[in-house]
């Protein structure tokens, strides 16, 4: 069996770093053949058609053909799974509504072309920033697609605070699970360790050995730390987050085809769980079952947790009524 996989921003570094580890199999598993469409913007075709001759000089057994297009309506052609990485980032000067207004302008149109070429039961994940809005505004273009079928990634968001967690509490990191990420892929997300397990037993048992104050840890180091690792990495590598932001790609991907055994975070369209406003793609606390992701649903919300995801969601109300307002919803 083969897949059709559409990349787009193909040329740049995470799509770099991603088409790699698709071609050796790390996102499918190693009997599941692969066809590659490299989407890029006319200035980023030289970047991808080189990655395409790489990849051809990597011999990858599974990776059936690459085709490299600036024309949506070639990328998308009978996609399976779509990975939209490519969006415009904010340069100098550039307000938040600035933002929101360049990237409508180009996942509008994948949104519509997607509808238009892709497969019937085309899988799309949102990379580029804004990650849940951009998510949005292409689910909103995609006329006769499910909005189930668009995702925004925040495994990137989970892993980090996963990997905080194992290092305060010197855990290897596999051992940490369920801190689900809730609201929005920004400064305001909410990385809740309130259901958090470490080997099993409460994360909040073994955080008060450790840290004493565990409210005032969690406001002060932890979740300031996770929401701002991003900056963070800028600061000290020069440029942002490019391999870890692929790994979280590709393990956001795998586990939406092939399920979960457990919980995990996504940006996905609320139907009103836990008071989200219908409609908006705000990340949950997820599982996915028979290649659709659920919400885990029933979980005990603290007043403390509660105005937390408030905030995020908030934020995600303001940037889609910044939207409407562009009439692109």
């Amino acid at each position: 069996m083969t897949t059709t996989i559409t990349l787009t921003g193909a040329g740049g570094q995470i799509g770099y770093a991603l088409l790699f580890r698709i071609a050796a199999g790390d996102l499918l598993g190693p009997e599941e053949r692969v066809r590659l469409r490299l989407l890029e913007i006319p200035q980023g075709l030289g970047a991808a058609e080189g990655a395409a001759l790489e990849l051809q000089d990597g011999a990858f057994g599974l990776l059936e053909h690459v085709e490299v297009t600036d024309d949506p309506a070639v990328g998308f052609d009978g996609a399976d799974l779509a990975l939209l990485v490519g969006a415009r980032p904010r340069g100098p000067g550039m307000e938040r509504g600035d933002l929101l207004t360049a990237n409508a302008g180009i996942f509008g149109p994948q949104g519509a072309a997607i509808a238009a070429h892709a497969s019937p039961d085309v899988r799309v994940t949102v990379v580029g920033n804004p990650a849940n809005t951009n998510a949005l505004i292409a689910a909103a273009s995609a006329d006769g697609v499910p909005a189930e079928r668009f995702t925004a990634l925040t495994r990137l968001d989970e892993n980090r605070a996963r990997a905080q967690l194992a290092q305060t509490l010197a855990a290897p990191v596999d051992t940490v699970r369920r801190v689900p990420i809730w609201g929005n892929h920004s400064a305001t997300q909410f990385p809740d360790v309130s259901h958090a397990t470490v080997g099993g037993a409460p994360v909040a048992d073994a955080l008060e050995a450790i840290v004493g104050d565990v409210p005032a840890w969690l406001d002060e180091t932890f979740i300031p730390r996770v929401a701002k690792r991003g900056a963070e990495i800028i600061q000290v590598r020069g440029s942002s987050s490019v391999a870890s932001a692929a790994n979280a790609t590709i393990e956001h991907v795998r586990d939406w085809v092939r399920g979960t055994d457990d919980w995990t975070s996504a940006g996905v369209v609320s139907h009103g769980e836990y008071g989200v406003p219908e409609g908006l793609i705000s990340s949950f606390p997820v599982r996915s079952i028979d290649g659709e992701w659920q919400i885990v649903e029933g979980l005990e919300v603290s007043d403390w947790a509660r105005a937390r995801i408030d905030a995020s969601v908030a934020e995600l109300v303001e940037e889609r009524e910044a939207v409407r307002a562009l009439g692109m919803l």
